[in-house]
C-alpha cells in the first residue's frame, strides 16, 4: 500500500471510528441511556434488545477502528447497522435534517464502511497481521 493510500485509510478509519464511538457510547449509552435507546427501538417497532446490540456494536466498532484492530471485520460487522438505519429512515426523505431524519447519512456511512473494509487499516494500526508477524491478506501498509 502506498503511503498516500495508507494515510488516506488512516483518516477514514479515525473519522469512522470517532463517529461510531460517538453514536454508540456518547449518544446512545450516555445521552439516552441503555433503557432510553432500547425504548426508542421498541417505539419504532424493532426489538428493544436490538437497541442495546446497536449501541454496544457501534461503541466496539468505533474503538476497533480508532485503534486499527480488526478494521475489516469491524467495518463489515457495522454495515448491517448502517443499512438498518437506511431502512428506518427511508420514509423520511433524502436529507438527514428532515423530520425523523432522512437516509442520506446512513447511506453514506454504509458506503464508507465498505470502502474502509476494502482499504484495510492503513497507517498506524494495531492490526493482528502486524502483531503476530503474519502478513499477506492482512497487509495494509
Amino acid at each position: 500500500m502506498t503511503n498516500r493510500i495508507a494515510y488516506s485509510a488512516l483518516l477514514l478509519r479515525l473519522s469512522l471510528g470517532v463517529m461510531l464511538f460517538s453514536h454508540g457510547a456518547i449518544m446512545k449509552l450516555g445521552t439516552f441511556g441503555l433503557a432510553g435507546t432500547m425504548g426508542y427501538f421498541g417505539s419504532i417497532g424493532l426489538p428493544p434488545l436490538l437497541g442495546a446490540l446497536v449501541a454496544f456494536g457501534e461503541t466496539a466498532a468505533g474503538l476497533a477502528l480508532i485503534s486499527g484492530l480488526l478494521v475489516r471485520t469491524a467495518s463489515l460487522a457495522t454495515l448491517p447497522i448502517a443499512l438498518g438505519a437506511v431502512a428506518v429512515h427511508a420514509g423520511n426523505g433524502w436529507i438527514f435534517s428532515n423530520a425523523g431524519g432522512g437516509w442520506e447519512f446512513p447511506a453514506f456511512l454504509a458506503v464508507t464502511l465498505l470502502v474502509q473494509a476494502g482499504l484495510g487499516a492503513g497507517a498506524y494500526a494495531l492490526d493482528l497481521g502486524r502483531l503476530t508477524g503474519r502478513r499477506g491478506a492482512m497487509q495494509t501498509a
